[in-house]
């Protein structure tokens, strides 16, 4: 193992399933406010009084994401950095493995010999430069800036129709329709990512989105 800083260079700042969740949250943020105020605003400000709630509701919404994704992330690096001091204190080859093992997700533990861990375990066992309490990297600061941004701009698609059109039915549909392009275009990328079929999980994520939105504005959201 190396040091967290070194190992943790080498990983994407956010991944797909992470970027796609955090527009997908965004967006139904943003969708629920809009929706709920839509129906109680009217007059030639209704459109700037829908932008300015469902901008401030993701800039809260993401600086409180980012915030998590970082005590996440702090939380599982020191769980690694537990796990990694366990095994290198480990009073005999065979807690050593006990401990490793047990790491493991349960599915896999019948899959993996001790033969297997074996090798990791000795590069645990013989490594000197782990550090003494997990620390952030600059990646980190990094991808909750990536959350941030990303929950703040998806606010726009859903929300700027109402400044572009006068008419509140109008844009009120033209929200609905990009906010379902964007949900498809989630999907496709997650379907794609999961090797399940872009298609397929584009349309379900818009149906998933539709009754959640809905589900979300039935219980007040």
């Amino acid at each position: 193992m190396t040091h967290e800083g070194d190992a943790d260079s080498h990983e994407p700042v956010l991944d797909t399933v992470d970027r796609v969740s955090e527009l997908c949250f965004g967006l139904f943020m943003a969708l629920t406010f809009v929706g709920t105020v839509s129906a109680a605003t009217a007059g030639e400000d209704a459109g700037r009084t829908m932008l300015y709630t469902a901008l401030g509701c993701n800039l809260a919404w993401g600086l409180a994401d980012a915030l998590m994704f970082l005590v996440r992330t702090l939380t599982n690096r020191g769980r690694r950095l537990t796990l990694a001091l366990a095994i290198r204190n480990a009073p005999d080859a065979d807690a050593g493995r006990r401990v490793l093992r047990d790491a493991l997700p349960r599915f896999m533990r019948p899959l993996v010999s001790d033969e297997n861990l074996e090798p990791i375990r000795l590069r645990l066992a013989a490594t000197t430069n782990l550090p003494d309490r997990p620390r952030f990297v600059r990646n980190d600061f990094l991808g909750a800036l990536g959350i941030f941004v990303i929950i703040v701009l998806s606010t726009f698609p859903v929300a700027l129709p109402f400044i572009i059109f006068r008419d509140v039915p109008t844009a009120l549909l033209v929200s609905r329709v990009l906010t379902l392009v964007m949900l498809f275009g989630c999907g496709l990328a997650l379907g794609h990512h999961a090797g399940w079929g872009g298609w397929k999980a584009g349309l379900a994520m818009v149906v998933f989105g539709v009754l959640l939105t809905m589900a979300i504005i039935a219980l007040g959201g």
